[in-house]
């Protein structure tokens, strides 16, 4: 089997019921979210199954609730003979990547990154700021939109997720003008983000120094793979690099934005020694180059449905994609549902 990278995801993608399906299928997964109830001291695998979405999107719940979910997953995988040579993850999904490579223990995230969540919130109250996601306008133009946009307030890019999607963040009110000038001015889309703070702006900046604080305190392990970390793609396979490269995340998410796992994916390309195909990063998230190409299918099929009809939330979607990944991957390279 060649070489496959996982990548992991960060804020706005949650839904009410992620998860579920796995759990009811997978016992591995099942007892991932045991472990995330007990050491979270609350049952946060009800939160993610039933709901209800408001409080799903409370930053202090939704980011230890995508690590688990993110956790669950690559568990699943791994049993099905599924393993990762290289790793990322978009912001809060470097966590979930870290802990796919052993940088960091499962329960030491999870608190971590519910601390994480509470800062953010407690700097920024609900309501007050907002993320969009503008889609099919370069960097520079949407920097002078920002710009006329602030009036005063905070608004600015946040995430480079690719050339053609880019994410602001700020206040809410400065975001929305933003958004609305975006579109006049000949962006193909401008979403409003599902999520209850103002993440990778200089809003943040009290959530960013407590951060750097428990970093500085948490254990990190010796790493397993290497990870492509967000702020500028490059590998890191020490525990101390995580380290540093983590707490710089926090800290440069104030003054520039984050070039997040398109750069990581073609970080990872041009490490590896498969064939090299003439195609970027942002085309191939998530995609093995040679017999992963099941997985890059259908995950691309479901990115481009679910940002083209507004961020649906189907109950089941993420499931029957796992399955048809795996399977996919298990026909072309012979092996069987037991993995190793």
């Amino acid at each position: 089997m060649s070489a496959i990278a996982f990548l992991f995801p960060g804020q706005g993608s949650q839904s009410v019921g992620m998860g579920k399906e796995l759990a009811s299928t997978y016992p591995v997964a099942r007892q991932t979210f045991d472990q995330a109830d007990a050491a979270l001291g609350f049952k946060l695998s009800e939160l993610c199954f039933e709901g209800p979405e408001e409080k799903l999107k409370l930053t202090e719940i939704t980011q230890p609730a995508i690590l688990t979910v993110s956790v669950a997953a690559c568990r699943v995988l791994r049993e099905k003979g599924i393993h990762p040579s290289f790793a990322a993850g978009h912001s809060l999904g470097e966590y979930s990547a870290h802990v796919a490579a052993g940088t960091l223990r499962f329960e030491d995230a999870l608190r971590t990154v519910s601390r994480r969540g509470r800062y953010m919130q407690e700097a920024v109250p609900v309501g007050e700021g907002a993320m969009a996601a503008i889609l099919g306008m370069p960097l520079a133009e949407l920097i002078q939109i920002c710009a006329e946009a602030s009036q005063g307030e905070v608004c600015s890019p946040a995430n480079i997720n690719s050339p053609d999607q880019i994410v602001i963040s700020g206040n809410a009110r400065a975001v929305g003008r933003a958004a609305e000038l975006a579109k006049h001015r000949g962006a193909k889309r401008a979403i409003l983000l599902p999520v209850s703070a103002p993440f990778h702006c200089s809003l943040l900046q009290p959530a960013q120094d407590k951060m750097a604080a428990d970093l500085a305190q948490l254990s990190f392990h010796s790493m397993q793979i290497p990870i492509a970390c967000n702020v500028d793609a490059k590998l890191l396979s020490t525990p101390e690099a995580a380290r540093d490269a983590l707490t710089l995340a926090e800290a440069e998410s104030e003054t520039r934005p984050e070039v997040t796992a398109f750069g990581a994916a073609d970080q990872f390309l041009a490490s590896t020694t498969e064939p090299k195909l003439p195609i970027s990063g942002a085309d191939l998230i998530a995609r093995r180059v040679a017999t992963g190409r099941a997985v890059g299918r259908a995950l691309r099929a479901f990115q481009a449905q679910w940002i083209d009809a507004g961020f649906p939330k189907e109950p089941g979607t993420l499931g029957r994609l796992l399955e048809e990944a795996v399977a996919g991957l298990a026909a072309q390279d012979g092996t069987t549902d037991e993995g190793d």
